[in-house]
């Protein structure tokens, strides 16, 4: 399959200049679908009682929206490629609206299969604002520092992370805690869904109809055709792809089991609505972070500071696993600080270099993301089988690959001819 890059005015022939008011622009999309995909943690452990489900049927929730970026994100890299990244920013947030508009209907039923196909079509929508927006980020000043640039702005993206399990246990979780039917129960989400849809449109009408600079995938001449195919010669972009993978994989299934072991006895013996403030405390050490990366990594190699990182978060996780109490709940929430470098770290070192192919490389690591889909249902089997507390080995052995990628595997080599 191939993809075209958009013809446009050259931004990037300007390699100095750092579009500041694009940037800000942008960095508004980067908050909403963090706190769309943080909804999910509470999603899980709401729809779980809602239909009486097990661990790994409840983590189907994250395998609908995470198998979109698998399956939508080629299409999506094609469709942008044809209508531009400014175009394509708008498209993504109205798609995601429309799926956030089908939680009103699967509420009513209710139905869980009808739950799982909204996640779908809320999550294409961002799938397309990923291929979109990472890249266009990317580019949006000097390539030196574009590991920062992308750290800054997903800075943002872990603010509404860090904002939506306040607002889901307030409004989902907290709202049903009278409740005495699963009807009831399953109306909850009606109208905080339908006022995240309102939000959504009214971003997607104000990207349509300001005038945001336009980019070129490659600086100072036309893009020319190449595959996907072309893309994966590069070695490191297949290892980034594989961090990606296991990145987001350890990363959604901490977040989407952290009310569920919260609530454990022997760990917090919280109700739902208590332990959903915690998890803001995981995605709000992600949101510190990456705003300190974002000025470490402006001084000392990417690489090395990802693989630092994750050391570190294989050894909290690794506490976790072999503590109780107060002292286990502290663990696994600072292993939020260490992931916030991770994903915008991988992303530009495994399109380093791609030149002309860069849309084809961000298209792959999107795809990647598919990992918040399988690892998260691998963990959920795990826990009905040892219980929730042991599972969590599993992302402690995802980490050991990035501290890999990031010591070694990011490193590029010449292609043959």
């Amino acid at each position: 399959m191939e993809v075209s890059t958009p013809r446009a005015t050259a931004v990037a022939d300007v390699p100095s200049r750092t579009h500041v008011g694009a940037l800000g622009v942008v960095t508004t999309i980067f908050f909403m679908w963090g706190f769309m995909t943080c909804m999910n943690d509470i999603l899980i452990p709401h729809l779980k009682n809602v239909f009486h489900l097990g661990y790994a049927e409840g983590a189907l929730v994250q395998f609908s929206f995470f198998s979109a970026y698998f399956l939508m994100s080629l299409p999506a890299g094609k469709l942008v490629a044809r209508i531009g990244y400014k175009r394509g920013l708008p498209l993504g947030l109205a798609t995601a609206g429309v799926g956030a508009l089908l939680f009103y209907p699967a509420a009513s039923l209710p139905s869980y299969p009808f739950f799982l196909a909204a996640l779908f079509v809320l999550a294409t929508g961002i799938t397309i604002l990923q291929v979109t927006a990472n890249p266009y980020v990317a580019v949006l000043g000097p390539p030196a520092t574009a590991s920062s640039r992308l750290n800054l702005t997903q800075a943002f993206n872990s603010l509404g992370t860090t904002v939506a399990p306040y607002f889901g246990g307030y409004f989902i979780l907290g709202a049903v805690k009278h409740a005495d039917n699963p009807l009831a129960e399953a109306h909850a989400v009606r109208m905080p869904y339908l006022g995240l849809a309102a939000m959504l449109f009214v971003l997607a009408f104000a990207l349509a109809i300001l005038k945001l600079p336009t980019i070129t995938a490659v600086e100072g001449e036309e893009a020319k055709r190449g595959s996907f195919l072309d893309a994966l010669r590069f070695p490191h972009l297949r290892r980034a792809a594989l961090g990606i993978f296991l990145y987001v994989g350890a990363e959604v299934s901490i977040g989407s089991f952290l009310v569920n072991f919260f609530g454990l006895a022997a760990i917090g013996a919280m109700t739902e609505a208590q332990a959903a403030k915690y998890v803001s405390l995981y995605w709000g050490g992600a949101m510190v972070g990456r705003f300190i990366g974002s000025a470490i990594l402006r001084k000392h190699d990417p690489g090395r500071v990802l693989g630092a990182s994750a050391i570190v978060a294989a050894l909290l996780v690794a506490c976790t696993v072999l503590l109780d109490g107060p002292v286990a709940m502290g663990t696994i929430l600072v292993v939020g600080l260490f992931n916030s470098i991770m994903f915008p770290t991988i992303f530009t070192l495994g399109i380093e270099g791609l030149g002309k192919l860069t849309s084809q490389g961000s298209s792959i690591l999107v795809m990647s993301i598919v990992g918040g889909a399988i690892v998260p249902v691998l963990f959920g089997r795990l826990a009905d089988a040892i219980g929730i507390h042991q599972a969590f080995l599993l992302p402690a052995l995802c980490y050991l690959y990035i501290v890999h990628f990031g010591f070694r595997g990011s490193r590029r080599v010449a292609l043959p001819a």
